[in-house]
């Protein structure tokens, strides 16, 4: 897949995944693998979520329905290629990358909605980006996973900014650049532990 298919969530970023956490991914595969399967848990969550706080939200309530099912649908994908490639799922702790970027998050309505929007369009970037770039280092069969999520992910995050900028009702590239700056500063970080969205192990 060439990245011109994928502009808007590729130019949306503002930095680009290291090389070395590439190596690092390449290298653990099993890790890689355990905590894509708890993303995807994470995410559709965080469509519920969104679907049981602003249930008076319509539109909110179908796309987040929508992806909900896609991301389990994802992490079923990802607990049968660990199957296949005999991969036990194991407890891992949290990246730090979520939590951090869920302190930028304003505390009242409605710009808490906003900023939560924002924040899952940046983290479904952020996947999108990273599977664009795994298909070129790990095995044939995880490459053809991450090929086969790339468009729903770019979706997903088509999906996130425009409900945002809705929620918002004005302009809101002053608190996206707020997010994206966090954003490429945690991908960029040395992290004391390698995780899917986390920064460079060590």
């Amino acid at each position: 897949m060439s990245r011109p298919d994928l502009n808007p969530a590729l130019e949306f970023l503002t930095a680009e995944t290291p090389a070395a956490w590439l190596e690092a991914a390449r290298a653990n595969l099993p890790l890689l693998l355990i905590d894509h399967a708890n993303c995807e848990k994470k995410a559709a969550s965080t469509a519920l979520g969104l679907m049981y706080r602003y249930v008076g939200e319509t539109e909110i309530l179908h796309k987040m329905s929508q992806l909900a099912r896609e991301e389990l649908r994802h992490f079923e994908q990802v607990v049968d290629l660990m199957t296949a490639l005999d991969v036990e799922y194991v407890q891992l702790s949290s990246a730090r990358y979520a939590g951090e970027l869920h302190k930028l998050v304003r505390k009242d309505e409605p710009d808490r909605l906003v900023d939560v929007l924002i924040l899952g369009a940046v983290v479904e970037a952020r996947s999108c980006e990273r599977f664009v770039r795994l298909i070129e280092v790990v095995p044939a069969e995880a490459a053809a996973l991450y090929q086969s999520l790339v468009h729903s992910e770019a979706r997903h995050f088509v999906d996130y900014l425009e409900l945002a900028r809705k929620a918002a009702g004005t302009a809101i590239d002053e608190h996206v650049a707020r997010f994206l700056e966090r954003d490429a500063e945690l991908i960029r970080a040395p992290d004391a532990s390698f995780r899917f969205h986390s920064g460079v192990p060590g």
